[in-house]
């Protein structure tokens, strides 16, 4: 296979053509968007990614090429389950269009053999891709929504269990998830959930990788050359419709004892794991809030410097998922639990999920405020960190106010 790319004076809304094409992902001002599926790779498990990160690198970038740099030539989305014994699969498109913070603009076609790309019947699929097609029946007028297991038991029995084993000494944390199914009388589109979370949450990271969607404020792992980033959030308060009581919610998810500790751990795991890929790394000394239209989150930005060679974006995601802000701690003990206490399937939600390009360049985020979209139904799931001085009815207040981030996206007439 032969990727060729080529620059771009302007580009086209890729928000828009990746929320319609279901290949797209955004975040600050990196922006993709894929058509097609030039190949599929599959990943037998998160331990094994190395061996995607070789078939992408496998893929030659032509020589022809105008357009070089991070994210050119051929780039491979992923969204891995959250268990990492689960396989999953990268596909690389046939057509992927970016934009990046430098003011780079562009375009890769992925072809089977080295032939001369017509740029102009490119771009024409581009334009086809873009417009909405008519829907193929009625937009969903009525909606079912349940919890898979009823939210008083998931309190009570998943919760407060938890606790017990925490209080025994058995482990530190452990991060629990509710589900809810929502069925509708007619297929949801996926793109104007898209274009709706974006209205809501633009400052997130969204993406839309086969049938998975959503708009998460956590990113996992960044690696553009020798740089790496992070940005983990663990804590959470509600947002109020009153401003006073809104700054007053902020500020004591700041100054919260239980919060703060639970943060406190999910970055020192995180630098401790990402250090032996470091010459350097660092973490801010406070954690700040990052507000989002739901929730307020303390998060704190972590940025080091990769040891040569350096490792791809895909192995910094072996290494680093699942992080406490997400499984808990110890990380084995916790997901023992998780798999005991929620009685259900996680799939894809709080999962890497991103891009990736043959030069091991990319970003994943945690794959959560998310749902999974078949037809008229979608799974959505939240999560949050039990410790030791949890309340189990504020837990389960906490999982309803982050619902109402795909909810919101999903319901909007």
């Amino acid at each position: 296979m032969i990727a060729t790319s080529f620059s771009l004076d302007t580009a086209p809304d890729l928000i828009a053509i990746g929320a319609r094409t279901g290949l797209l992902w955004s975040r600050e001002q990196m922006h993709f968007a894929g058509i097609g599926k030039a190949l599929q790779i599959q990943v037998p498990s998160i331990a094994l990614v190395h061996q995607a990160a070789e078939q992408l690198a496998d893929i030659h970038t032509d020589a022809a090429s105008t357009a070089t740099g991070y994210g050119t030539g051929p780039v491979a989305f992923g969204a891995l389950p959250f268990d990492r014994e689960q396989p999953g699969t990268l596909v690389v498109p046939e057509i992927t269009l970016g934009s990046a913070p430098d003011g780079r603009r562009w375009v890769t076609v992925v072809t089977e053999d080295d032939v001369t790309i017509d740029l102009d019947r490119v771009m024409a699929r581009v334009t086809a891709a873009g417009e909405r097609a008519v829907p193929a029946g009625p937009e969903p007028t009525s909606f079912n929504l349940s919890s898979s297991l009823a939210p008083e038991i998931w309190r009570d029995e998943v919760v407060g269990f938890a606790k017990s084993r925490i209080a025994a000494g058995e482990l530190d944390k452990a991060v629990l998830a509710r589900e809810l199914v929502l069925r509708t009388d007619s297929p949801i589109d996926p793109a104007q959930v898209i274009e709706r979370l974006n209205r809501s949450f633009g400052n997130a990271i969204l993406f839309s990788i086969d049938g998975f969607v959503g708009a998460s404020p956590e990113l996992l792992v960044s690696r553009i050359g020798d740089i790496v980033r992070a940005h983990p959030l663990a804590g959470t308060a509600p947002r109020s419709s009153d401003p006073g009581e809104d700054q007053r919610s902020s500020a004591r998810l700041l100054s919260s004892d239980k919060d703060r500790w639970e943060h406190r751990v999910t970055i020192e795991w995180l630098l401790n794991t990402l250090l032996p890929f470091c010459s350097f790394v660092d973490a801010e000394p406070e954690p700040t809030i990052v507000t989002l239209a739901n929730v307020h989150h303390l998060g704190t930005r972590v940025e080091g410097r990769l040891s040569s060679p350096a490792a791809s974006a895909l192995e910094l995601v072996r290494a680093l998922h699942p992080t406490p802000a997400v499984g808990g701690d110890p990380q084995d003990r916790a997901l023992e639990l998780i798999v005991a206490l929620e009685r259900m399937d996680r799939a894809r939600y709080a999962g890497p999920v991103g891009w990736m390009d043959s030069a091991g360049n990319g970003e994943f985020a945690v794959g959560i405020r998310s749902a999974q979209l078949e037809g008229t139904e979608a799974r959505l799931w939240a999560g949050v960190g039990v410790v030791n001085d949890s309340d189990p009815a504020a837990e389960l207040r906490e999982t309803r106010s982050k619902f109402q981030a795909m909810l919101s996206a999903l319901l909007r007439p």
